[in-house]
């Protein structure tokens, strides 16, 4: 559930729910908040589950564990993943090294599992692993004027200027922490933690204090984080080898052993994996372009042959162009394709990811050898 659910209910949200959790899918006219978070600021309430990880011993478990070297510098982090052993992306997580503990954000249905299941894994060392969903909120400041948002509100602290790298400080009389985070929406992003009991208070200075923010919800998030060639954790990388993403920035290909790796380091020394994610721009029928939007799963093809199936298509509120993200056959020529809509082929034109360039660049852009 989201920990402020009656503020957003107050300024008029209507809710929906992504992977078992209460979120706010828009406050209304979700298409205009996607335009003045592209060019000004907004303000989000993250969804997360949160894994808590101490003891003297933590730092080296979750490196065993996790496919990315986990950082051993009090305010840093980085993007990690839980592999299957036919190297499959299980979960997503962020790794955050917070002095005594580590903070693992999770898609929030994966915190309880995953803790439960690294705790029966715990013999000889010293690690405790908890879930600490409850006792924090997060939320989400997105946009080119997101470091000027963070600025005026934040006390004791520079804003941090690396990804994944965090500091401490405060909002009005409440402590926080400030992340920079991958900039999933391609623009400026920050993620500030506060304690739950905090929540409302620090809400309420990032919504009216300092540099005015729009709030926003989840609709606009994943229309602005697919203009932004940002692949999601249901609609692409779960299930998915990461280099069939060119996931490359949660990848170590240095460092020990880890599940899943013996599959990773193969298709990396093969040169190429099966598949790749691609963009793709679809004519609008007759003027109307939400006519075309895709589903998931809707087949791409290169003349009368099937080279793929579409992720998840959109218009996209600055384009306003249908976007799609698809997986296709590796290496594919062609830039001329059709995507299968509603039984008809709707041409099809392969386009550079981002769509949009915004004023920074998302860390999970395929990246290929």
């Amino acid at each position: 559930m989201s920990v402020i659910e009656s503020i957003h209910t107050d300024h008029g949200a209507t809710f929906g729910e992504r992977d078992g959790r209460t979120v706010v899918e828009h406050f209304g006219r979700p298409e205009r908040t996607h335009r003045a978070v592209r060019n000004g600021v907004g303000l989000l309430e993250m969804a997360y589950g949160i894994v808590v990880v101490e003891g003297e011993d933590r730092l080296e478990y979750v490196d065993n564990v996790v496919s990315n070297r986990v950082p051993d510098e009090d305010g840093q982090g980085c993007y990690a993943l839980v592999l299957d052993p036919q190297g499959r992306i299980e979960i997503e997580l962020y790794v955050y090294n917070a002095g005594e503990r580590l903070l693992l954000f999770t898609p929030p249905s994966k915190a309880e599992p995953l803790a439960e299941e690294w705790s029966e894994k715990v013999f000889i060392q010293d690690v405790e692993i908890s879930v600490g969903t409850d006792d924090f909120a997060v939320f989400g400041i997105h946009g080119p004027k997101a470091t000027e948002k963070v600025a005026s509100v934040l006390n004791g602290a520079g804003s941090p200027d690396q990804h994944y790298s965090f500091v401490r400080g405060t909002m009005s009389d409440e402590g926080v922490s400030v992340i920079r985070t991958d900039a999933p929406t391609g623009e400026e992003s920050y993620e500030v933690i506060c304690a739950a009991a905090d929540a409302e208070a620090v809400y309420d200075t990032l919504l009216n204090h300092g540099l005015n923010a729009a709030p926003f919800g989840y609709r606009a998030f994943e229309s602005l984080a697919l203009e932004a060639g940002t692949p999601l954790f249901e609609t692409e990388l779960e299930g998915t080898i990461p280099n069939v993403l060119g996931l490359r920035v949660a990848l170590d290909f240095e460092k020990g052993c880890y599940v899943g790796q013996e599959v990773v380091s193969r298709v990396e020394n093969r040169g190429q994996p099966s598949r790749q994610l691609i963009g793709l721009t679809l004519e609008g029928s007759d003027g109307d372009s939400a006519s075309v939007v895709p589903e998931s799963g809707a087949a791409v093809f290169d003349g009368d042959a099937s080279v793929g199936e579409v992720t998840r298509g959109a218009e996209s509120p600055l384009l306003e162009d249908v976007v799609a993200l698809a997986f296709v056959e590796y290496g594919l020529e062609s830039t001329e394709l059709t995507v299968r809509v509603d039984g008809e082929e709707v041409p099809a034109t392969v386009t550079e990811l981002p769509f949009v360039d915004g004023s920074d660049r998302s860390g999970r852009l395929p990246e290929y050898q």
